[in-house]
């Protein structure tokens, strides 16, 4: 979707609404392609004292295999955008400035952009994930195992030993 800005520009205290959805599904991320659902945004660009803002929230659907227990979760993200929009910049870059010199914003890069960037680098099934017994791989969020975990992995003896003859 590319928005036509030049009346919000133009026109102090206008506004425009802004919503719709991105399919995402075929994107790769690590060997999957975990937004299954369309990304969702909504939103406004409004003119403030000749300033024009952007306001966006983007909501999406992550579904992949758990980093702890390795079971599939499906877990809600929300990224909110607040920038501003300018034609042209006097310095280099910003990280509040997004920069529209022909005053048309091209809204599914710039969602494509963000959903990636904020990607959850941890993805857990559930905050308090137990994960898997080291031992014997039992999902320990559907109950305890009878392994022993009391006695040391036989790979850090020598290490151990090295700590032990100081």
């Amino acid at each position: 979707m590319i928005l036509d800005l030049r009346r919000i520009f133009a026109n102090e205290g206008a506004s425009l609404d802004v919503e719709g959805s991105l399919d995402m599904s075929n994107v790769d991320i690590l060997g999957g392609f975990p937004l299954k659902k369309p990304v969702k945004y909504h939103g406004s660009v409004y003119n403030k004292s000749s300033v024009v803002f952007l306001n966006l929230f983007i909501d999406f659907e992550f579904t992949a295999p758990c980093d702890r227990c390795g079971n599939n979760a499906s877990v809600c993200h929300t990224v909110t955008i607040d920038k501003s929009l300018a034609t042209a910049l006097q310095r280099q870059e910003s990280d509040t400035i997004i920069v529209v010199p022909d005053m048309r914003l091209e809204v599914d890069e710039l969602v494509y952009s963000e959903v990636i960037l904020n990607l959850p680098s941890k993805h857990l099934c559930r905050e308090d994930c137990k994960g898997l017994c080291q031992k014997c791989g039992k999902n320990l969020n559907e109950g305890s195992c009878d392994c022993d975990l009391s006695e040391p992995d036989p790979r850090l003896e020598k290490l151990r030993n090295l700590l032990n003859n100081d």
